[in-house]
């Protein structure tokens, strides 16, 4: 006789786990709490689909933090792995000039929910739609509507808590905590974070991108591009640093980040191009022999003392290093992701909970932190693939 298993929440983590389970040997039910599933995966897919990245496995891993809690998995399916799911169940892929990795052009997010939506039900996975987890009984068993729900392994896909519009909304850390299964409150990741702007610098840059920049923080660069906000400053060269920002701003209720405003230039390039400039204006000698930004010399010349500005060295220094204070991140709804959720010490290798035997949580709901760029997709796609071979090898 087949084993039931019952996923609750719809996402990526759950659809690779139930695409990697055992059709004959389990009866296998999703129940998703909204009137459609994948709502999140959706949202994500607005601005470009990024599915994954291409880059080698090596320096793949190390994207997460902690990093050796999701390196088992990643190596069990691999970036490379999962364009080969996607490519078996219709969804071609390719590799853009970021080395992220999108759908072939002219597929849209739709298309590629449909396609595994379709792949699921071939292989015969029943969803339930409008079916809402709410509590254990005290036999353990999951209740769902109200009802007991009978089953011999139980995944839980719940999901972190930004965006409550797809319904990721977190409430359910209260009813873990509450069975004495050990949780961390929710962080906002891969956000904003707020700088308190000159308004004489926010007023003119305000929606301007930084490009072709590095920020860091602490002992961790990330290049990439920004755009200032009235908030502060958003993008991939800043999402990357989430983890060390939180970790100062937890520390100090402040963190400090500095930028390079020209990182394909050494300090002393950048020292030389000025000294050795026939132009006599410090301003245009940014624009035409650095090629820096308007908004990247307001930056030097608003912040900047008028001494430091016309100093050659202190501004050298500054263009390589300029720092900015960081008061804050954005709201957790505002935040492409969110760190906290089940404390990883609460799970096994297997992310079996230790509190509830045959009972698993994967995915976001989980505490671990990873940058966009196709990382977070992939986390939780090979955490599903993971499980469910596992599953499969135990029965």
């Amino acid at each position: 006789m087949k084993k039931k298993i019952t996923i609750i929440g719809g996402g990526m983590s759950a659809f690779l786990l139930a695409s990697t389970l055992n059709a004959e040997k389990f009866t296998i039910t999703i129940y998703e709490k909204n009137k459609t599933t994948g709502r999140k995966f959706l949202v994500a897919g607005k601005g470009g689909f990024n599915l994954t990245h291409s880059e080698l496995l090596e320096t793949f891993i190390k994207k997460y933090t902690p990093t050796d809690f999701l390196e088992k998995s990643l190596e069990n399916f691999t970036n490379k792995d999962f364009r080969n799911w996607l490519d078996k169940i219709g969804i071609p892929t390719y590799i853009g000039s970021s080395k992220r990795v999108y759908p072939k052009e002219g597929i849209k997010p739709i298309e590629v929910l449909n396609a595994i939506l379709k792949h699921l039900k071939e292989k015969g996975v029943a969803i339930n739609y409008e079916h809402t987890f709410s509590d254990w009984d005290k036999n353990n068993k999951p209740i769902i509507n109200g009802k007991s729900i009978q089953s011999d392994y139980t995944i839980f896909c719940l999901g972190g808590a930004s965006w409550k519009i797809t319904g990721s909304d977190g409430v359910w850390r209260k009813i873990f905590s509450e069975e004495d299964i050990k949780t961390v409150p929710f962080q906002a990741s891969n956000c904003g974070f707020e700088i308190d702007w000159k308004p004489n610098f926010i007023d003119k840059h305000e929606g301007t991108p930084l490009k072709n920049i590095t920020i860091s923080c602490d002992v961790k660069m990330q290049k990439g591009e920004t755009v200032i906000t009235e908030f502060g400053l958003e993008g991939n060269a800043i999402y990357g640093l989430s983890p060390q920002i939180r970790a100062q701003l937890h520390q100090h209720k402040k963190a400090t980040i500095f930028v390079d405003l020209k990182p394909s230039l050494t300090l002393e390039n950048v020292y030389s191009k000025i000294i050795a400039s026939t132009y006599k204006n410090t301003t245009q000698i940014l624009k035409k022999e650095l090629k820096l930004s308007l908004a990247q010399i307001d930056l030097l010349k608003i912040y900047l003392s008028k001494e430091s500005y016309l100093d050659v060295k202190s501004l050298s220094e500054n263009i390589k290093k300029f720092p900015l204070e960081i008061t804050n991140t954005a709201k957790i709804d505002e935040a492409i992701s969110t760190v906290g959720g089940i404390d990883l010490n609460a799970v096994s290798s297997n992310f079996e909970l230790k509190k509830i035997p045959n009972q698993f949580c994967i995915g976001e709901m989980l505490d671990w932190d990873t940058p966009t760029g196709g990382y977070l997709l992939q986390g939780c796609a090979s955490m599903g693939f993971s499980l469910g071979e596992y599953l499969n090898e135990k029965n």
